[in-house]
């Protein structure tokens, strides 16, 4: 795993050109603390920071091939490069090095742009062709490692974190404020946007090229639109599962690092350390968890019960669940671009004592999407049936006894959760899981800022590039739909960078074998009633599991990182949210309407109300912008 950026047409002088490259390197050291290279090629400049994980001695990059006149940077893990080397070696290949970078550049040479297709892994990387003066990158299927890039002024830059291209001369930045906007609402800045004007993420199986100052995109692949019908039976689905899911981590094994697994009990990451455990003998395999003194948040007994029942050699560190939000201005501060999944707290955490005993670790990233782990989709289903009750028994019987439930600062407050949930199923039907999922609706934000930098009169506007999944996927079935929009959006822009970001921080390696080419490709397929019965969120899973798993993982209810979040804003967090959300900071920034945040904190505390996700989502913002004092407009 590593760090990669470069520029083209940035003009200079070589010394000013490898001044550049090197505050770039600088910038995402983390990433890759082994080593560093680069490689000036007129008008291209190529910077590489390395994190060894394949062929220590001999995987250096910038990774060169004189008499092809082509080189790359590469960041992230070919899973199949064995097999892709053994059919080019066998067309006359010669290699020089036992990396998958050198076949990730061979196959480029080879196949050109088809190399894509021959890929299983997760990967961004460029390559520069010195024979047609062409830049061609590409990022993985899902998404799981970053590519950003900007064409400015006629330069084109690019970078694995956004912190790359601070201080060089021909990039600006600048906040934009309609990426505000949708940050506020999504939690995230959907794809391709960032916060910056004119800096983009590279969209999921697409690659780009530039040539001549022309800039193109393309797509490579998609995820498959679901059957409505199937030829097997449910039973075959269940051995097809779990043969691919096997095959997916016995590829994501090779390594000449140590290696480990995140387990926090659930369903997906103790089907890992179960299907690990027939490839690999459990005395061999580290696992790692995060534990907390608070029993109400604290899942690590469900850990240690997964790891006692397959003999893995099990790291588990316990913290307060109150104190651990002390971290949460450190965090931010190292996010290239604000994200609010209060979540970055815990797998900050848990990456940096997994680091210590391991380079890559296996997690179960993609399972909750694959296999419907979240309550949204159910929820999809329930509000139909929400919509089909007479309209007076909705609004005249349902809406005021909402009112009569009580708001609570645990994991669960029942007024919130149902209030959220009537709210999205009002939504038209592509909106409704985001307005669930999210923090700031529009008419909410426009109470909020002092000047809403979208339409007024189409506040939909905030939500269209959800509209377009939505509208774009073939699928006829409105729930298969949800299962898109969740693997384009939420997994992608929330998930994974959470993980990649954190892990990162740390140089850890974090592979998903959910998110395998094949495994994603069988189960996206299935139609999205043999994933969810009888509201039976993963029932798939957890039937094709049912003889690796004992019951007590298997049903057990889903809970994820337990945060404390409207705790920690009123009570931990209390000062950090009253003087970044306060009076004089608000005003100073002459962005948001002071008396609005002030009225939220004061109902939140009060217990009059739960903002939690509102306040959450708007102090990571300030915290961020603190950070990152650039200009916004």
């Amino acid at each position: 795993m590593c760090g990669i950026a470069g520029f083209i047409n940035a003009g200079g002088t070589k010394d000013l050109q490898s001044m550049w490259i090197k505050q770039m390197m600088e910038a995402i050291r983390h990433r890759g603390p082994d080593g560093g290279g680069s490689y000036l090629c007129p008008p291209a400049v190529l910077g590489h920071r390395r994190l060894s994980v394949i062929d220590l001695e001999a995987g250096w990059q910038p990774m060169i091939d004189d008499e092809a006149k082509v080189s790359t940077v590469f960041n992230g893990e070919i899973y199949n490069f064995l097999d892709i080397r053994h059919e080019l070696e066998k067309r006359g290949y010669g290699f020089r090095t036992r990396s998958d970078t050198e076949a990730l550049l061979k196959s480029y040479i080879c196949y050109g742009a088809d190399c894509l297709t021959r890929f299983e892994g997760m990967f961004a990387f460029a390559i520069w062709d010195e024979r047609n003066q062409t830049l061609f990158a590409a990022r993985d299927r899902m998404g799981k490692k970053p590519f950003y890039y900007t064409l400015q002024n006629g330069v084109f830059a690019f970078a694995s974190e956004l912190t790359a291209f601070k201080n060089l001369p021909f990039i600006k930045l600048e906040v934009e404020r309609k990426s505000i906007a949708r940050y506020l609402a999504y939690e995230y800045v959907p794809t391709p946007d960032t916060i910056y004007k004119n800096i983009f993420k590279l969209r999921p199986g697409h690659y780009l090229t530039f040539s001549n100052g022309i800039l193109k995109t393309v797509r490579y692949w998609d995820l498959p639109v679901p059957a409505q019908k199937v030829n097997i039976s449910e039973d075959e689905c269940c051995e097809r599962i779990v043969s691919l899911l096997g095959q997916a981590i016995k590829r994501r094994l090779i390594s000449d690092v140590p290696l480990g697994v995140f387990l926090s009990g659930g369903i997906d990451s103790s089907a890992i350390v179960a299907l690990m455990s027939e490839l690999v003998p459990p005395s061999e395999i580290k696992t790692f968890s995060i534990g907390f003194r608070e029993s109400s948040y604290d899942e690590s007994p469900y850990a240690r019960m997964v790891s006692n029942l397959f003999g893995t050699h099990h790291y588990e560190e316990t913290l307060s669940a109150i104190d651990a939000g002390d971290l949460l201005p450190e965090i931010v501060s190292r996010q290239d671009e604000p994200m609010a999944d209060p979540s970055v707290v815990p797998t900050f955490l848990l990456s940096k004592i997994t680091r210590k005993k391991v380079t890559v670790a296996l997690g179960g990233d993609g399972g909750d999407e694959l296999f419907a782990g979240y309550e949204y989709y159910t929820g999809s289903i329930l509000a139909d049936y929400y919509l089909s009750l007479p309209l007076v028994l909705r609004e005249d019987i349902i809406k005021p006894l909402l009112r009569l439930l009580p708001v609570s600062t645990g994991y669960v407050s029942p007024r919130h959760v149902m209030e959220k949930f009537i709210r999205g199923t009002e939504a038209p039907d592509w909106l409704r899981s985001q307005i669930w999922v999210g923090a700031f609706t529009p008419d909410f934000e426009k109470d909020l800022w002092k000047d809403f930098p979208l339409s007024s009169s189409n506040p939909e506007l905030m939500y269209e590039q959800t509209r377009s999944l939505f509208q774009n996927f073939r699928a006829t079935n409105s729930l298969d739909k949800v299962f898109y929009l969740f693997a384009k959006q939420y997994l992608l822009d929330y998930i994974l960078v959470k993980v990649d970001r954190c892990s990162m921080m740390h140089a850890l390696e974090v592979r998903a074998p959910f998110l395998d080419k094949d495994v994603v490709e069988f189960v996206f397929g299935l139609p999205a009633h043999m994933k969810i019965k009888r509201l039976t969120r993963k029932y798939l899973l957890k039937k094709a599991l049912r003889n690796h798993l004992p019951k007590s993982i298997l049903h057990r209810k889903k809970r994820g990182f337990l945060i404390p979040t409207a705790l920690w804003l009123k009570k931990s967090l209390s000062p950090l949210v009253d003087e970044e959300l306060g009076e004089a900071n608000i005003r100073r920034q002459e962005l948001f309407n002071h008396k609005f945040v002030s009225e939220m904190i004061s109902k939140h505390k009060a217990g009059k109300a739960d903002f939690r996700k509102e306040l959450w989502t708007l102090l990571v913002l300030q915290l961020w912008l603190k950070a990152n004092p650039v200009g916004v407009i």
